[in-house]
């Protein structure tokens, strides 16, 4: 990674991290990714931006195989995705061939806005959801 984006991805991991995704966990209109931990096996909630489109979610990873959920999500694709306040199963794929620029023109404004803004790596990731709804009701 040039000493640049290093920087950038330190920065804004650490404000992310301690500011920005507990406020917006706690969020229920938020969307979330839940993977699990590859160290410590225990779930992960991560906020992200996507959209859901036929029996698939749709993001993109600002930092991509640097963001510890897509370092998760390699490890453990089983994932779940609250969106609309309700959760669903599925099976994550990070898509390195996708163009991710084009992809978030697909996905909700104001998030692709600081994806760009704010992103050092990006990588689409295509999550397949099970065909029942559910995975669990954790709030």
């Amino acid at each position: 990674m040039p000493r640049r984006t290093g920087f950038k991805h330190r920065v804004v991991t650490a404000l992310q991290r301690r500011v920005a995704n507990p406020l917006n966990s706690r969020n229920p209109a938020q969307v979330l990714i839940e993977t699990t931990g590859r160290v410590s096996g225990e779930p992960r909630r991560t906020p992200v931006g996507g959209r859901l489109v036929g029996g698939s979610f749709w993001l993109v990873a600002e930092h991509g195989r640097q963001a510890q959920y897509v370092r998760n999500i390699l490890a453990d694709p089983r994932v779940r995705v609250r969106v609309g306040g309700r959760w669903y199963a599925g099976t994550a794929h990070p898509l390195p061939g996708d163009d991710p620029r084009a992809r978030l023109r697909t996905l909700p404004r104001g998030n692709s806005a600081a994806v760009v803004l704010f992103g050092t790596e990006l990588l689409t990731v295509r999550v397949d959801l099970d065909p029942e709804p559910g995975g669990g009701t954790a709030g």
